[in-house]
């Protein structure tokens, strides 16, 4: 069975609703969708001034994910808030820890992707997933986005997240709007494309690595 990892941060939960989604689009794919967090970097005094605790207590049975589950996984989905148009520390400290991995040629021919969140409408959504794109095909990962098979990003008739790069969603300036059923129906696409484009991809990946000589 394709297998598709999620890994993601989610502070209040916004990131981790979108990153629900894409696993019921990778499941409707029919293929296997494995839900993992990165280390949190923020001392616990910080979080409850930030009016995180309740969820982060939530957040934490998730697992961590290893170096390992990268290597085994047909497809990779990051899931990440946007910080100063970038992704958050968090995110950016996990993905600098995987030198061991681009050393090895390891994640090369894998499908890559990558969700966001922003507080506002125009916060970053599109440069924090190119930008977190940057890391992935250095891996020399596939890339996929999500394309406008998912009309609902053309939609005009509400505010809405998700773009031609990945599926998004307005968290609000005080996190007080949570994602929307036209951006949980992006990031459930999403995940179904990403589980589509991996199927097809893992059945001549040895092959592939055979030719390229890794």
């Amino acid at each position: 069975m394709t297998t598709v990892l999620i890994i993601y941060y989610s502070l209040h939960g916004h990131v981790h609703q979108l990153a629900m989604a894409v696993a019921e689009g990778v499941r409707a794919a029919g293929a296997e969708a494995v839900l993992r967090r990165v280390p949190e970097t923020l001392p616990p005094e910080a979080i409850v001034k930030m009016g995180a605790a309740s969820f982060q207590q939530e957040f934490e049975k998730i697992p961590i994910c290893s170096r390992e589950e990268m290597m085994s996984a047909d497809a990779i989905i990051i899931g990440t808030p946007t910080r100063f148009g970038n992704m958050c520390g968090q995110m950016r400290q996990f993905l600098d820890g995987t030198g061991g991995l681009w050393q090895q040629n390891a994640l090369v021919g894998k499908v890559g992707s990558v969700f966001t969140s922003t507080g506002t409408q125009h916060g970053g959504q599109e440069s924090t997933i190119l930008s977190t794109q940057i890391t992935l095909l250095h891996h020399g990962m596939v890339i996929a986005g999500l394309p406008y098979g998912f009309t609902g990003q053309s939609r005009t008739d509400e505010v809405t997240g998700c773009s031609p790069y990945g599926a998004s969603t307005i968290a609000g300036e005080g996190g007080e709007r949570w994602p929307s059923e036209n951006e949980l129906a992006g990031a459930c696409w999403q995940g179904r494309y990403v589980a589509i484009l991996a199927s097809r991809l893992s059945e001549n990946y040895e092959s592939m690595r055979e030719e390229l000589g890794i």
